[in-house]
């Protein structure tokens, strides 16, 4: 079964600034990025992916000099449809934004949400990152062969732990781990958190038998020996860590999540472009490509139509793959 995020290139223009020649580059006087008063809005607990996203892209704006003073504040629930809601409730205001991905997507659909992500202004997709599968550090199970031995056993008494609501990433690619593996998905015993932050604390604390989350969520943990790393459900094994992805172990699972950038509905056209100019900038800056990599995040960067194209295409994906799996 194949779940995978095209990694498209971005239709946006690149913007060239003319202007006088003692303006430095990294000055976000010079490159017009400046936005005053701007608040990035998480939808999530603290620690999750969109936390960690919306963290890491101000303070790298801040130190690449293409803004400051940036408010990055989490206002969690129903899967990030909490946060959806109330964006979509600010009609016209450009100095707010929210970092979302793929669990928006999903947690609209199955929470049945008033408002979906057709209803914000796309700004910028900024990643892609392949999710892990993970145990504690004295978990049973040491392969990802044992684990899903254990788990078709008895679905029920193996339960899943994911970040995110039904329909979301970290939801879907469980569900899609048990059709491989021959598990019915309405047997599985999945337990959603708000957020990866909780997960972690659950997954430590064995109230979850695995958990599966975004690879830049746990990578400290893991590397610390905290987390054991079973498989990752990308194409290819994730770079720096040694674990198989789940089609080499023999699972026909390829999945990878996205996150990115919206805003609110009614901005004009100076507004949106002010914030599509800012993470276009952000997006070319050499401290946002060493977060790329210090993450495990790969490059997916695309802007206005073509995102809020590809919102599209993957709401309906969202739809055919719960549709898939029974759901």
């Amino acid at each position: 079964m194949r779940l995978r995020t095209p990694l498209a290139l971005s239709g946006a223009a690149v913007l060239v600034l003319v202007g006088p020649p003692l303006l430095t580059p990294g000055s976000g006087a010079a490159t017009g990025t400046q936005i005053p008063g701007l608040r990035l809005m998480v939808p999530n607990t603290p620690g999750g992916g969109y936390d960690i996203t919306a963290r890491t892209l101000v303070k790298d704006a801040e130190d690449a000099g293409l803004t400051h003073n940036v408010e990055v504040f989490n206002l969690p629930g129903a899967g990030g449809t909490v946060g959806l809601t109330r964006l979509v409730g600010e009609h016209g205001n450009g100095r707010l934004a929210m970092s979302m991905g793929l669990g928006v997507v999903g947690a609209a659909r199955s929470n049945h949400a008033p408002k979906t992500l057709a209803d914000t202004t796309p700004i910028a997709r900024l990643t892609e990152e392949q999710d892990v599968v993970v145990v504690a550090k004295d978990s049973p199970y040491r392969t990802i062969g044992q684990l899903i031995k254990a788990w078709k056993a008895d679905p029920g008494k193996v339960p899943v732990g994911g970040g995110s609501s039904p329909g979301g990433p970290d939801h879907l690619a469980p569900m899609m781990m048990a059709t491989a593996a021959g598990i019915p998905p309405k047997k599985v015993n999945y337990v959603p958190f708000d957020g990866g932050g909780e997960l972690l604390a659950s997954i430590l604390g064995d109230k979850v038998a695995f958990g599966v989350s975004g690879v830049g969520e746990y990578l400290d943990q893991i590397k610390s020996g905290e987390l054991r790393l079973l498989a990752t459900t990308g194409p290819e094994r994730a770079k720096g860590l040694k674990a198989p992805t789940l089609r080499e172990a023999g699972y026909d699972v390829n999945f990878t999540n996205w996150r990115g950038v919206v805003a609110p509905p009614g901005l004009s056209d100076a507004e949106r472009d002010k914030l599509t100019h800012l993470f276009t900038k952000l997006h070319q800056s050499p401290e946002w490509r060493e977060s790329m990599r210090k993450n495990g995040w790969d490059d997916a960067f695309a802007t206005g139509d073509e995102f809020g194209d590809f919102l599209a295409e993957q709401d309906k994906h969202v739809v055919s793959v719960l549709k898939e799996l029974g759901l």
